[in-house]
């Protein structure tokens, strides 16, 4: 698989969740979603990092 495609399926997988998680759970909490929608972040951030950085 090339980095490229693996970055388009972690970015694609990263707002499905995100998107979930709002609909799903967090509708009226606005600052318990921006909490949550920043740990997902954070964390996609962070496989990529270890993960998918090497060049």
């Amino acid at each position: 698989m090339s980095k490229t495609l693996a970055v388009a399926i972690l970015l694609v997988a990263m707002i499905v969740l995100i998107v979930g998680c709002d609909v799903l759970f967090l509708r009226d909490r606005f600052g318990l979603r921006l909490a949550v929608n920043i740990g997902i972040v954070a964390v996609f951030g962070a496989i990529y990092l270890v993960f998918l950085r090497k060049s």
